[in-house]
């Protein structure tokens, strides 16, 4: 158990928290939540010893261990992929020199009762269990399947890491701190740099994992599923809730409400106390109660009322202009750089309206296709643009293409044109930029701060198509909420590049997924897309490739493939027939409608109302229709199992 007892954390002497504790037991998983600059980094490197807490305590016992994963780390290495993962393992060799000399050393004393013995001994035994925990001939299966489950292909294990970019740098850094297996992972915003598939394997991998998980996230399915408890930083202070994150939102408003009505209690109940002592502070008859009320309000503790995290970018994209039908159409699309091939012959429309949602692996070629479509990059094929298409892109890096020496208002100002350009400041203070915030240098701007600066510029011209790759980085989860919210509003073409399961959820129902090369159609939820890719995922990444490893055999590859498609087929009919329900009730309700209108008017109606056989009529409707409900219920049940 590692326990954090009474933290201050100051900076500039203003406290940044203080009198925060808790402990964190075995197997925990916990989420860290608090508004941006409430400290929840500060404190994962406090835990982590990497910086000092102005007062308080972290109790770490000598058996726990600790891992953390920072946002960003550039890692300096001349080795490979594999080679920089099994440094990891590099503290084994201190560990065997350590277990050669306390051998030694044991085998010459004889004071078998001492404590410096019996501490020998002990440790002895720690050695001999962590060596046994990581074992040399274990070690690069290990590090290959966790790779690999992380996105690396087996051909990229041999590759310089210097080759890789950044974001795939740090999944080098997580795949050495999962293979150490310390007691308490700290994770700074993980999924940053990974796609759905890395992400999914993460999330089952930590769901099992032997330690316990305190980590920092903005995808709030990611912690959803994976955590139990939510950790709290608001006003400096740390309130605890024993639920996943959603929950935890839930119970944090309630908490906050509660505030508020105890506030203004509070504040009545002052205002009547200094009422009183105004009223009679100069009669003497009245002065022992005067100096009793005064001493009350001195008493008295107040209620403070949490910030909650309300700033956030509030924004609807302009309407779009009109197009063709067919907004953008691919034929024998084809892309390569040098030797290595990314796509081939890839053939795709997308129809005016569209919420198209590009999904895959890492480096199968989202990004690249949507720059194709977006007119950034060359290739060979053919791609044909409806009438009157109007593009608006927004890239993985937009932020990082700013020009740093220009203003905030500058970045903007140099590409408005027309009316627009009176609406700048009301623009940017839709976006946060508010006040003096105009005037700042992009250089000094944060990661948020310039990925809001470049969702900006999208509105500054009205676009028929727009191409969003991975726009949720470095958003908080209340300013991705408003862009999905305006997303849902617009009313053009959408391309959609995003990891992130929770904001990709209900945007679209049309996945074109980039694998080995190709490209494949999905239609259905998002659920549905996932639920397939992780069937075949999982088994994919329990095959770790070694020479000599036999293949699947044909037989086993024949039974899956006729067990997906025997699913798809009952999806097929399953999705149909619960339509055809959808189509009988509506086609039911009408004509209920219609029976209860005449009911209504027995004048009007007063021949069909003869014999009962308009009630009839009505009681044999509303029994059919009772039975289009259990039966469309059946459906949608099984449809969901």
């Amino acid at each position: 158990m590692i326990s954090v007892s009474n933290i201050l954390m100051e900076f500039g002497g203003e406290p940044l928290f203080k009198g925060v504790s808790f402990h964190i037991g075995n197997k925990e998983r916990i989420g860290l939540a608090g508004k941006n600059g409430a400290g929840k980094t500060t404190l994962l490197r406090i835990l982590m010893s990497e910086q000092e807490p102005s007062g308080g305590d972290v109790v770490v016992p000598e058996s726990e261990t600790i891992g953390y994963l920072p946002q960003e780390k550039q890692i300096r290495s001349s080795r490979n992929v594999l080679e920089e993962t099994l440094s990891a393992f590099s503290f084994l060799n201190k560990l065997k020199m350590e277990l050669a000399d306390i051998q030694q050393q044991l085998s010459a004393r004889t004071d078998y009762e001492s404590k410096a013995y019996i501490k020998l001994y002990e440790r002895l035994e720690e050695i001999h269990h962590l060596l046994a925990i990581n074992e040399d001939d274990k070690q690069e299966g290990r590090a290959i399947k966790v790779l690999k489950g992380l996105g690396f292909l087996q051909e990229e294990l041999l590759r310089p890491v210097s080759s890789f970019s950044l974001g795939w740098q740090m999944r080098i850094e997580l795949a050495k701190l999962l293979l150490l297996q310390p007691t308490l992972l700290l994770l700074d915003e993980p999924t940053n740099h990974l796609d759905i598939d890395a992400i999914q394997w993460l999330e089952n991998f930590l769901k099992t994992y032997r330690g316990s998980v305190l980590l920092v996230s903005h995808d709030r399915s990611f912690l959803d599923n994976l955590t139990t408890r939510t950790l709290e930083i608001n006003n400096g202070k740390i309130y605890d809730y024993k639920v996943p994150y959603s929950k935890y939102l839930q119970l944090s408003q309630e908490r906050v409400e509660q505030q508020k009505s105890e506030f203004t209690n509070q504040q009545r109940q002052i205002k009547e106390i200094e009422n009183f002592v105004e009223r009679f502070r100069y009669k003497a008859t009245k002065a022992r109660q005067v100096q009793s009320r005064i001493k009350q309000l001195e008493k008295m503790e107040r209620v403070e009322v949490d910030d909650m995290d309300k700033s956030g970018i509030h924004f609807r994209f302009p309407p779009a202009p009109r197009s063709g039908k067919v907004v953008v159409e691919g034929r024998n699309v084809s892309k390569s750089y040098g030797d290595k091939q990314v796509f081939q012959s890839l053939e795709f429309q997308i129809i005016k309206g569209d919420k198209v949602v590009f999904v895959g692996r890492n480096g199968e070629g989202k990004t690249t296709l949507s720059k194709i479509i977006a007119r950034q990059l060359k290739f060979d094929g053919e791609i044909k643009y409806g009438h009157n298409v109007q593009i608006a892109y927004y890239a993985q890096d937009q932020w990082e293409m700013l020009d740093p020496g220009r203003t905030v208002f500058e970045t903007v100002d140099d590409i408005a044109v027309g009316d627009i350009r009176t609406r700048l400041k009301s623009i940017l203070g839709a976006f946060l930029f508010q006040g003096a915030d105009v005037n700042k240098r992009v250089s000094v701007l944060s990661g948020g701060e310039k990925a809001r600066l470049s969702l900006a510029r999208l509105l500054l011209s009205p676009s028929n198509l727009l191409i969003l790759d991975e726009p949720t980085n470095h958003l908080d989860m209340l300013s991705k909420d408003i862009l999905k919210n305006a997303l849902l509003q617009y009313d053009g073409t959408l391309i959609l590049v995003s990891h992130d399961r929770d904001f990709l959820q209900g945007l679209g129902e049309h996945f074109f997924e980039l694998r080995n090369h190709q490209l494949k159609e999905f239609r259905g939820t998002l659920n549905e897309y996932l639920a397939k890719r992780n069937i075949e995922q999982l088994r994919e990444l329990e095959v770790v490739e070694k020479p000599g490893a036999k293949k699947p055999m044909a037989k086993e590859q024949r039974q899956d493939w006729q067990q997906r498609k025997e699913k798809e087929r009952r999806l097929r009919k399953l999705r149909k027939e619960l339509k055809e329900m959808e189509n009988k009730i509506e086609e039911a309700e009408e004509t209920l409608a219609q029976l209860n209108e005449k009911l209504s008017q027995p004048d009007k109606y007063a021949d069909e109302m003869k014999d009962g056989m308009l009630y009839k009529a009505h009681s044999e409707l509303q029994e059919q229709l009772n039975a289009f409900y259990t039966k469309w219920e059946t459906l949608q049940s099984n449809l969901e199992a």
